[in-house]
């Protein structure tokens, strides 16, 4: 399967399962669960700042036009795309690691730590921008904090599951001959 196609079927895929599965599990109005962000951590490391921040606008305009939201999935998604970046430069652990391998994962990063922080950071920024647009206000703060941070661990069992169910094969590249 070409990237390119690999790609498109991971975008239809996480969007499908996002609205006609996660978007209708409402636990006490707290928990709300998101993977389809995912996509956008998954997408490879060679890949420029403005063509992942238009990506992960795509994504989640697309998200945004099946909930009738204006924008704030787009707006999170976006988010998280230009932080990635400084992220996986602070957690990747020797220089030429994003060279050998073409997507972020465990054996990438150096382990499941670094992904899991990696994942983690990601995934709290998405949830705690994404609660704050939709609410627009700190009048109950510790309800915003509770609902970010509960998202954001269901969100990351749901990661885990994924992760474990789909695993991706990255072979090691090299340039020597």
């Amino acid at each position: 399967m070409s990237t390119a196609l690999k790609h498109i079927v991971r975008f239809i895929v996480f969007i499908l399962v996002q609205v006609y599965v996660l978007d209708k599990v409402h636990i006490h109005y707290m928990i709300t669960p998101y993977i389809y962000f995912l996509f956008i951590l998954w997408l490879p490391f060679n890949m420029k700042r403005s063509v992942l921040m238009i990506v992960a606008f795509l994504l989640g305009i697309t998200l945004d036009s099946f909930r009738h939201n204006p924008g704030f999935h787009a707006a999170a998604c976006v988010l998280i795309a230009y932080i990635r970046p400084f992220l996986i430069n602070l957690l990747i652990p020797q220089e030429g690691a994003d060279t050998n391998y073409q997507e972020p994962s465990a054996k990438s990063l150096g382990g499941f730590g670094p992904y899991a922080t990696y994942i983690a950071i990601l995934a709290l920024v998405h949830n705690a921008w994404l609660f704050l647009l939709e609410a627009w206000q700190f009048a109950n703060l510790w309800y915003f904090l509770v609902k970010t941070l509960l998202s954001t661990i269901i969100s990351l069992l749901l990661i885990l599951v994924t992760e474990i169910m789909f695993t991706r094969k990255q072979k090691f590249r090299t340039n020597t001959v």
